[in-house]
């Protein structure tokens, strides 16, 4: 298991899912980047702010729940990544509960446990800093003649699909 933080909580207006970003501590430094539903991303986002005491989320009473009856949470573990699924466990004591990667980040930074994740799911899923910060490779430079060309000869009569029928 390697230990790792969240560095980026991103939600987007547009149509695609919120993001949540976690970066190795040590080693290679990988990225794991877990795209979630907007309820998860909400649960992490609500863990990084003072809770309510009279009215306490869901993630404040499972902890609660958990410290009161069973044992303290020592760390949250990514254990799989599965056709492009996280899972996820919670380690309290000897036991150890089955939960969804999002729920599991939010428990840990309510708590101020750690999060680790196999070296699988880095291997599989993790990317490297310098991958995730690439530009957008430069078109062919051929490519780029061949687009200069065909817009020199285009017509509007290209586009009418009458192929110069009167």
């Amino acid at each position: 298991m390697r230990e790792v933080r969240v560095v980026e909580i991103r939600v987007s207006t547009g149509d695609s899912p919120p993001l949540v970003v976690l970066a190795e501590l040590e080693g290679a430094e990988r990225l794991l980047p877990i795209w979630m539903s907007h309820g998860g991303a909400s649960a992490i986002f609500s863990a990084t702010e003072e809770p309510d005491e009279d009215r306490p989320n869901i993630h404040d009473v499972a902890w609660r729940l958990a410290e009161a009856t069973i044992e303290p949470l020592e760390a949250v573990r990514i254990i799989r990544y599965e056709d492009g699924q996280y899972f996820a466990e919670l380690v309290l004591g000897e036991l150890t509960l089955a939960a969804r990667a999002s729920d599991a980040i939010a428990l840990a930074l309510r708590v101020g446990c750690p999060i680790e994740c196999a070296e699988s799911v880095l291997d599989e899923a993790g990317v490297s800093p310098e991958d995730a910060l690439v530009p957008p490779a430069e078109p062919a430079e051929d490519e780029v003649e061949r687009f200069r060309e065909f817009l020199d000869s285009v017509t509007p009569e290209d586009f009418t699909g009458d192929e110069g029928k009167p």
